[in-house]
């Protein structure tokens, strides 16, 4: 119920009662001079009663006016109680019906969008909000205070607080709560600790949105305020603008506040709520100048004037008060003007015990009892309920407007998407999201349809390209270079159990880990179609590593593989032919490789044979020259022992030394080792290959245990064992993939998912491109042209006929 109260007092109450009329020359004029004296007394007994008859009207009417005021107070305090419980009833389902959002909520999200949406396109956003603008320390904030019924903003004496744009959107509800845009944490209103955090909580969002070097900022911070009895509507609290840039601020600050306030207040539908200190000179104002600027016909503009009390009480004629009021002092020009009274200066004064001060000042106010101020010019009550009028006004007159603005912006986006992408439809960034997301999903669960044949392949072939250098080198030349075959087994049996004591275990958990990265990451990139869309290409890129950055190998894998390995190792019993034979395909196809690996490396440090100088026209450097000489020279001495063991001695790199330099060639000893380190590796692994090719045949002996023979095939045995560890590890690692990793792996993408569609910066960063950002335009245009075409459609915004407005035209 919006009601305001009029005062209102006929002239001939005001009025002082004037005598009747002589006229001169009438027939009774001696008469009239013999009674001059009595008459006389009885004008000025007469004057006298009248005068106080007047000023007994005037104290009637003030009681009669201070009466209905309580008696509305009174009825409003019950329809607020009713309305509370009302409104908790539906809260609570008792209806057990859907509640729809409420028109102010449905407004105030299109007011924030709108913040966010691209400019690029020309439609400005001309939807109506209240812009409080005053200078420094007018009493804005408390004003706000008042209107929100409760002291939410943080403040401090004489020191600048507003530091950037805050929104507020009242409503009303069952509950006195706040909450910010971007939080579901409510601060409950009535609490002093939720008040306390609310303020806190402000002036930190406040100073993270302030840029380093600077004092204010153009960022917008939203509130939402709810309570019973609130009057619903949209208000901006501005920086305060200031005349003088002090110490601690930056130099643009002023230009900065300026700026703000203009973009605010150049909305042609806002509504511009002029705060201006009753306490200091009016001509010291800053802020009624820029807001004529703006508004110069005055016909968005409330004038309000704070610190009424204080006013009152220092200026010397209270009719200077009166002509601020009327909008006689101010060249600006306003829609209504108020006096308000926001506190006696306390910060730890209620919301309550302000209301109350300012109802008991204005009843013993002489400004109301001299009619010098009117009864619906006072109090932050009558503001409220004004501004709340004016500005639904406001919003009936433009948004059908406005929706018509947007929906022509719509037609021009769809346009630029037809022409530019006539095969696509037109998903948004969040629709590309779940759009990605399912085909990730997809591919993820490809990995539990891999055959456990291909599992193990791939971990058998990568866990012998990860091992086979140490098999090589630390285990199987090593026990080569002994003389006897009990000290071949010997020595095979040590360097197998020492590897996997300590690392064939560790090596084996990170081959599988590699493979199902590897297997992930095909699934991942590979295209699945001609009409592959690279614009996931991204995202799925982050989401792999960030699962994968995610994703730990079950602990006890390797205590569990290190037992399996040892077992597999102990066994030297090979039981079929068929075993032998792949046996010595695997040591034959090992040694090769290494055989090739090393004749590259001779290759190198000799340089190109003598076939490949003459066809390729190139030629041996220095060194290759020198090394090529030591090479031959070495051979030399390796025809003549073809036992000669892995180590030259000291005498034998002299002897090579000197030969060398009766050929007048210079050469180092360490250069000597290295190149006999590389042709003795060659000689042995082509003695290997011929070995092998004899032990062929050697499974016979090998079932006799080669009694009765000289052929040794201890090294087919270790690599029959070498081969069969590597598929035992490869199976066990399988069905730890298979059973756990896969699923593992599966939950953490999920879970990376999830993180994602609720982080809106990683969805930007990681969606992007032309089509991405102009999808994005227009679903924002056809959300908010359809949230507009709603808001028209609105009863509230449509009054029956016969619907006065509240607001006093002034």
């Amino acid at each position: 119920m919006q009601l305001c109260l009029f005062a209102v007092q006929n002239e001939e109450e005001c009025a002082v009662l004037s005598p009747p009329s002589s006229f001169a020359g009438s027939p009774g004029d001696t008469a009239f001079r013999a009674t001059d004296q009595g008459s006389d007394r009885e004008k000025q007994f007469k004057k006298a009663s009248d005068k106080e008859k007047v000023d007994q009207l005037q104290e009637e009417l003030l009681r009669t006016q201070l009466k209905y005021q309580r008696m509305l107070e009174r009825l409003e305090k019950e329809n607020k109680e009713l309305r509370k419980i009302v409104l908790q009833r539906d809260d609570k389902g008792i209806h057990q019906r859907k509640l729809k959002k409420s028109l102010i909520d449905m407004y105030s999200e299109v007011l924030d969008t709108l913040s966010d949406y691209d400019a690029s396109y020309n439609t400005h956003d001309h939807l109506p909000r209240v812009v409080v603008v005053g200078d420094q320390s007018a009493g804005k904030t408390s004003v706000l205070e008042m209107i929100a019924q409760a002291r939410i903003f943080p403040r401090g004496s004489g020191e600048m607080m507003t530091r950037s744009p805050v929104k507020v959107t009242l409503s009303e509800g069952p509950h006195h709560v706040a909450l910010f845009k971007d939080s579901s944490r409510e601060f409950d209103l009535t609490k002093k600790e939720d008040l306390a955090a609310l303020r806190n909580e402000i002036e930190i969002r406040m100073r993270k949105s302030v840029s380093e070097g600077c004092t204010v900022s153009a960022e917008t911070i939203s509130l939402s305020v709810k309570g019973p009895g609130l009057q619903r509507m949209v208000l901006v609290d501005l920086p305060g603008v200031i005349s003088t840039v002090t110490s601690g601020m930056a130099p643009d600050t002023k230009e900065t506040i300026f700026s703000i306030s203009k973009a605010y207040m150049q909305n042609p539908n806002a509504i511009i709520l002029c705060i201006q200190d009753g306490s200091v000179d009016a001509e010291r104002s800053i802020v009624t100048d820029l807001v004529s600027q703006m508004d110069p016909q005055g016909k968005r503009t409330i004038f309000v004037l704070t610190k009424v009390d204080l006013a009152e009480k220092n200026v010397a004629s209270p009719s200077r008060i009166q002509q601020i009021i009327e909008g006689k002092l101010f060249p600006m020009k306003a829609l209504g003007y108020f006096a308000v009274v926001t506190g006696k200066g306390n910060t730890s004064e209620s919301i309550e015990s302000i209301k109350e001060y300012e109802e008991e000042f204005f009843q013993n106010s002489k400004l109301l009892k001299n009619c010098m101020l009117k009864a619906h010019q006072v109090t932050t009550r009558n503001l409220s309920l004004a501004v709340s009028d004016c500005f639904w006004k406001m919003v009936r007159e433009s948004v059908e407007q406005q929706a018509d603005a947007f929906k022509a912006t719509r037609f021009n986006l769809e346009t630029e998407w037809k022409n530019n992408y006539p095969r696509l439809r037109e998903l948004d960034r969040n629709e590309l999201f779940e759009k990605a997301k399912n085909e990730i999903l997809d591919e993820v669960i490809s990995l539990s349809q891999v055959t456990p044949k291909h599992w193990e392949d791939m971990l058998q072939q990568s866990l012998w390209e990860r091992v086979s250098t140490h098999v090589i080198e630390n285990i199987y030349l090593p026990a080569a270079q002994t003389m006897n075959s009990g000290t071949f087994n010997t020595t095979v049996d040590i360097k197998l159990k020492q590897w996997t004591d300590k690392q064939l275990p560790n090596k084996a958990v990170e081959v599988a880990w590699g493979t199902l990265q590897e297997e992930f990451s095909r699934f991942m990139t590979e295209e699945k179609s001609k009409e592959h869309d690279d614009i996931f290409d991204k995202l799925k890129q982050a989401v792999k590593e960030e699962s994968i950055k995610r994703h730990k190998w079950n602990e006890g894998a390797e205590d569990s593989l290190r037992v399996i390995q040892h077992n597999a190792l102990e066994d030297r019993s090979i039981s079929d032919k068929q075993q032998w034979d792949a046996a010595i395909q695997f040591m034959e196809e090992t040694l090769r490789s290494r055989l090739k690996d090393t004749e590259s490396v001779i290759e190198d440090m000799v340089g190109p044979d003598w076939k490949k100088r003459w066809l390729y026209w190139v030629g041996r450097s220095k060194e290759q020259s020198i090394r090529n000489e030591t090479k031959n020279e070495l051979e030399k001495m390796m025809r003549c022992n073809d036992e000669h063991p892995a180590y030259l001695a000291n005498d034998e790199v002299t002897t090579v030394r000197k030969n060398l330099e009766a050929r007048g060639v210079a050469v180092d000893p360490c250069l000597i080792k290295d190149t006999w380190h590389q042709v003795y590796r060659r000689h042995f692994l082509k003695n290997a290959l011929g070995h092998c090719n004899l032990c062929r045949r050697g499974f016979y002996y090998y079932q006799r245990h080669f009694v009765d023979s000289e052929l040794e095939c201890n090294d087919v045995v270790l690599f029959w064992r070498i081969q069969r560890m590597l598929a035992i590890t490869a199976n066990t690692l399988r069905q730890q993939l298979t059973n756990t990793e896969v699923r593992r792996l599966e939950k953490n993408v999920k879970e990376v998912l999830e993180d994602f569609a609720e982080d809106c910066e990683k969805k930007m960063k990681l969606l992007t491109g032309k089509r991405v950002q102009l999808a994005e335009d227009l679903s924002l245009c056809c959300n908010i042209q359809w949230t507009l075409s709603h808001l028209g459609c609105f009863p509230a915004l449509h009054p029956k006929k016969g619907f006065r407005a509240t607001f006093p035209v002034l």
